[in-house]
């Protein structure tokens, strides 16, 4: 397993949290399943890794399209956070990418950078004994346009204090990379330093 590491021009660190310091991909899928499946949504992997970062609402738009339903988004959605919340007790740190986090911290600026929602972040963070070590989040509910949009990223950038090409992001997905990308920033896929949910 490759050493993760910081990049030696970064001034400031941002954490994607699903998938990249929590490893909730596994719970997550379980949750979708059983919400859609009351529908008759029979929610693939594939899809589901396709849709990597993207808040519940917005999934369950995409999926109306993909799958020709005409589910309540906001509806379905929150039953989805709903029934992640139940069973979030499960989800495990990713070690790598958390004692990055450990490591820099207090020594260069973090943020965490997430499609998820504020309180169930906090919660995830929690769970994950990262608490103490965060003090910006930035979540499904402080921006307008969710990843792939930069818009999460650079409010990340801003709250630390830090210029977008100073920062180095740690993501699982590629709606977040795009985002990374597009915000100017040092994009880095974790997926390469530990065993991730395959498809």
């Amino acid at each position: 397993m490759k050493t993760l590491d910081i990049n030696p021009k970064a001034k400031g660190l941002i954490f994607d949290l699903d998938g990249t310091l929590a490893d909730t991909m596994p719970v997550h899928f379980v949750a979708y399943q059983n919400i859609l499946g009351k529908y008759g949504v029979d929610y693939s992997a594939k899809m589901f890794l396709a849709l990597a970062g993207v808040p519940a609402i917005e999934t369950i738009e995409r999926i109306n399209e993909v799958y020709g339903t005409s589910l309540n988004a906001e509806e379905v959605g929150h039953e989805k956070e709903a029934e992640y919340e139940r069973m979030m007790h499960e989800m495990k740190p990713i070690e790598p990418v958390v004692n990055l986090v450990k490591q820099y911290h207090g020594k260069l600026p973090i943020a965490v950078g997430t499609g998820g929602y504020h309180r169930l972040a906090w919660k995830t963070l929690e769970i994950i004994g990262l608490k103490d070590y965060i003090e910006i989040l930035v979540s499904a509910n402080d921006v307008q346009n969710p990843k792939p949009h930069p818009e999460t990223f650079l409010r990340c950038a801003e709250q630390m204090g830090v210029a977008p090409a100073d920062c180095q992001v740690f993501e699982d997905g590629e709606p977040g990379m795009i985002a990374a990308r597009e915000a100017g920033m040092i994009a880095t896929l974790v997926t390469d330093y530990y065993d991730v949910f395959k498809a």
